[in-house]
């Protein structure tokens, strides 16, 4: 007769078997509670579950705080974007170095666009990857308590079933007591009794098999967590290190940039305008300029960039500098 079909594999034969699985967990982690069935323990794999759980825990907290951070940088470039596009389109075309306003605007826009996409490639993506490993573990941590059941029960069935034997190994067989063996004849007693015996050994070697089988699965898999949980912990530290160092290099390096872009940025403003004092501006050149004055000997970083140590000198705000 044809099995019935449940559809995605499942049959009846396997629903029943695992409706019986569950109902002997429950069974046995009750009797655990209550004291009266022992429980297998394992301090140290106890030990690297509960390191386990904080290291998913500050792993993933890390994980939203780096995507609040992406999202507060793209917010900064579009921030960005507007400011200069309003420094576009409010700056004369009489003005000094109004050909440059264009072309600075398009760089802070690279380097915005630039720097969070290695946030994104370096960062991110790591973060990603480095939590992805988590949810296997954990399904396979669970599916090891559930293994570790299994076993208790089939240690305590084993256990039970050998119960009935004598000290000496022999099996000890209990008077009739159902109907069918006070109503058995007595020259058929023997053979019931012969029955009995055989059911009785046919229980213990079930026992038996079903605690070799149990303690089989048991074991392959807390073997392999015994080896996973320690190597993932000792890892974090590395881990933590690299990405906080990704963070840190690709911070400095883009301000490093951004700054070399704002003193370009700068200097129009500062030719146009013909040093004249303001708040904020250049301040006056005395007849010897030096850095005690707040100025500096330098050349415009286009012109250097052309022609190098033939390029022009002049003297420069302090503040309009930057060392190349």
């Amino acid at each position: 007769m044809a099995e019935l079909n449940l559809g995605k594999g499942l049959t009846a034969g396997k629903v029943a078997s695992n409706v019986q699985k569950k109902l002997t967990r429950a069974q046995e982690k009750v009797l655990q509670k209550l004291g009266k069935a022992d429980e297998t323990k394992d301090v140290a794999f106890e030990e690297g579950v509960i390191n386990f759980n904080k290291q998913y825990t500050e792993g993933s907290k890390l994980q939203r705080d780096l995507r609040a951070y992406l999202e507060a940088v793209k917010a900064m470039h579009e921030s960005s974007k507007n400011l200069q596009a309003c420094l576009v389109d409010m700056y004369e075309e009489d003005w000094y170095g109004n050909n440059e306003v264009d072309s600075i605007a398009e760089d802070c826009d690279v380097l915005w666009t630039d720097y969070h996409q290695k946030l994104v490639d370096h960062a991110l993506i790591s973060m990603d990857t480095y939590l992805g490993q988590f949810p296997d573990i954990k399904a396979r941590i669970a599916k090891r308590d559930r293994k570790l059941v299994d076993y208790d029960s089939a240690r305590h069935n084993y256990a039970a079933t050998h119960k009935t034997k004598k000290k000496d190994g022999g099996i000890k067989i209990t008077k009739p007591s159902s109907l069918l063996e006070r109503a058995t004849p007595g020259w058929a007693q023997g053979i019931l009794s012969a029955h009995n015996v055989a059911q009785s050994s046919l229980s213990r070697s079930q026992a038996e098999e079903e605690l070799e089988r149990a303690q089989k699965v048991f074991e392959e898999i807390n073997l392999d967590l015994q080896e996973e949980l320690p190597s993932l912990w000792n890892s974090r530290v590395g881990f933590y290190v690299s990405t906080f160092q990704s963070l840190a290099g690709f911070e400095e390096k883009f301000h490093k940039e951004m700054s070399r872009v704002r003193l370009i940025c700068k200097l129009p403003f500062l030719e146009a305008t013909n040093h004249t004092l303001r708040p904020g501006g250049p301040p006056p050149i005395p007849k010897s300029p030096s850095k005690d004055d707040g100025w500096l000997m330098g050349m415009k970083e286009d012109d250097w960039k052309q022609n190098k140590e033939n390029a022009a000198k002049g003297v420069f705000p302090e503040n309009f500098t930057q060392r190349l």
